[in-house]
């Protein structure tokens, strides 16, 4: 891709052998209005893919679709080769963070943990792992109205990982972090993808992107406008911001 001509080719960032994350045309529809138009992409295991796009460009309605909780119009949205409804046990194979903020005001962060390990079948012993892991153990027995925008944030994290998956869909995961808890994510996000899971997050914070993924898919008005590599993506010294922007301002024009 020549990023000063505006050559902008989407491809595919992997093989569809073995993947973890399949979406193929996918497209969903709101009536006239077109929400997403005929993506497609692939996930890999070992991966920690970045998510990018405008406001309105169709990346939340996506990982809606992948997860479920929509309807595509057309194409299809796999996870280990099937909807996310078909799978066996979806929190063993996909933890998912949306939305931090409708987070039971009144239990706490420990009470939440055990409600979903409950109803997900899951030991309770992997809460109090959960809690180890976002390093939420001091504020485990405060109630989630007495949390800051980052604790939840780890709060949520603890919940997709509950069930151990191999998947983790994150929508915003850095949020409300402070400089120690972006590096403290970084090195998480990465430690899962090395032991063999991967990662689709969706973020607006562009330097913290650039230092996180490896790959990269940008959406721009519900179409795939770019993908590849995050080092290929920035290989003529350009940062991850400046390439954002130079491919969504030659879409919009």
């Amino acid at each position: 891709m020549d990023h000063r001509t505006g050559d902008v080719r989407p491809t595919a960032l992997a093989s569809t052998r073995d993947a973890i994350v399949s979406v193929r045309s996918l497209s969903k529809r709101y009536g006239d209005v077109i929400v997403l138009d005929d993506l497609t992409f692939t996930l890999e295991e070992g991966t920690v893919t970045g998510f990018l796009g405008p406001n309105g460009a169709g990346k939340t309605t996506t990982l809606r679709l992948l997860l479920g909780l929509a309807a595509p119009s057309s194409g299809q949205a796999l996870v280990f080769g099937h909807r996310y409804q078909d799978l066996d046990s979806p929190v063993r194979r996909v933890g998912a963070v949306l939305d931090v903020h409708d987070l039971h005001p009144a239990r706490s962060g420990r009470e939440h943990l055990r409600v979903l390990a409950l109803a997900a079948g899951i030991p309770d012993s992997r809460v109090e792992e959960a809690l180890a892991m976002v390093e939420l153990e001091a504020a485990a027995d405060r109630r989630v109205r007495t949390y800051s925008l980052g604790m939840r944030q780890r709060l949520g994290l603890a919940g997709a990982l509950l069930g151990e998956p191999r998947l983790l869909v994150l929508d915003e995961p850095a949020n409300g972090l402070d400089p120690a808890g972006m590096q403290w994510l970084r090195a998480m996000l990465r430690g899962f993808a090395e032991r063999g899971g991967a990662v689709l997050v969706s973020s607006h914070v562009l330097a913290e992107v650039g230092q996180t993924v490896d790959q990269v898919l940008i959406l721009h008005r519900g179409r795939l406008a770019a993908s590849g590599p995050l080092d290929q993506l920035t290989a003529d010294g350009q940062t991850l911001e400046e390439v954002y922007l130079a491919i969504t301002s030659k879409v919009a024009a």
